[in-house]
């Protein structure tokens, strides 16, 4: 009986010393995002450092930039990448995948919009689906006449697909996310509990341009209608990170060009603490996720 529970405390200490082996990623880029992915690191989750150097130099689509990267690591250690290629004109998103956010594979443009009138395909953000064992893909796109105009242009009015995925070989139809009403874009998806899902969304009409809040109990939906904003105006970019039993929400300020952030535990009240934060300056919005402290030393040591 000893030897059984000295056996569950090395197993639980093992454990422990394996959760706080892993530092936050924050995928980025520069303006005007032409040389490619960037990262910084947080051991904390609030004070960040750059990893100098970029780690995969953008090939596809029309204007060949890397904006909005967005990465997430699968139960099989890969880690896969989809960014935004162009202002205008390609149908899809980029995608390339990784075993240690050095080495990328040959880069490839996943088309998901069959309409030909689509102007765009904004900022996909990558969703592993627990339940289900599979990816899901959000991104913006903009159909003029599709939709409700409201105040915006036609070629500025928004809404949210999605794709779903589990090789990146073979993709669901893609079908539309949500329509609020009004123009919507940078997506980003966070699981709170068992049928509890959360939608960190931007209004983009040029009235508001903040981020709101969206609830559903399956992330393909139906979602709420999107909540008051908890930003100020010319805030885009939202992405979130657990750090202990709260959720820090990063966003681009891009009116005051730095970020700010939010603290909340329900996604219905928020604490500024943007003065408590450190996010290196150039740095421009991507997506947060964990990796080994082994990788980010070995990043640091090939960075240039």
């Amino acid at each position: 009986m000893k030897k059984t529970f000295i056996m569950i405390g090395a197993f639980v200490a093992l454990m422990l010393s394996s959760c706080g082996s892993n530092y936050y990623v924050y995928s980025s880029f520069h303006e005007p995002a032409t040389d490619g992915l960037r990262y910084i690191y947080s051991k904390d989750g609030l004070h960040w450092d750059s990893i100098p150097g970029v780690w995969l130099k953008p090939e596809v689509g029309k204007q060949k930039v890397m904006r909005d990267p967005s990465i997430v690591r699968t139960p099989d250690g890969i880690y896969h990448l989809v960014w935004t290629t162009s202002w205008r004109g390609d149908k899809g998103f980029g995608y390339a995948e990784s075993k240690d956010l050095i080495h990328w594979s040959e880069e490839r443009m996943i088309h998901v919009m069959d309409d030909p009138t689509t102007v765009n395909v904004w900022a996909p953000e990558l969703f592993y689906d627990e339940d289900r064992k599979e990816c899901m893909i959000i991104w913006a796109s903009c159909i003029p006449g599709k939709f409700a105009r409201g105040i915006e242009d036609e070629k500025n009015n928004h809404r949210l697909y999605y794709t779903t995925t589990k090789d990146f070989k073979s993709f669901s139809p893609t079908k539309l996310l949500i329509d609020p009403g009004y123009s919507v874009i940078d997506a980003t998806l966070v699981k709170k509990g068992w049928n509890d899902y959360v939608m960190v969304v931007k209004d983009n009409t040029r009235k508001m341009r903040n981020i709101k809040i969206s609830f559903a109990h399956d992330p393909h939906g139906p979602w709420s209608l999107p909540s008051e904003p908890f930003t100020e105006p010319l805030t885009e970019g939202p992405a979130t990170a657990k750090v202990g039993n709260d959720y820090v929400i990063y966003y681009d300020r891009y009116g005051s060009k730095d970020f700010g952030a939010q603290k909340t535990r329900d996604f219905k009240h928020f604490e500024e603490i943007t003065q408590e934060v450190h996010v290196p300056p150039l740095h421009k919005h991507g997506t947060i996720f964990k990796a080994p402290k082994r990788l980010i030393k070995k990043l640091l040591k090939n960075s240039k």
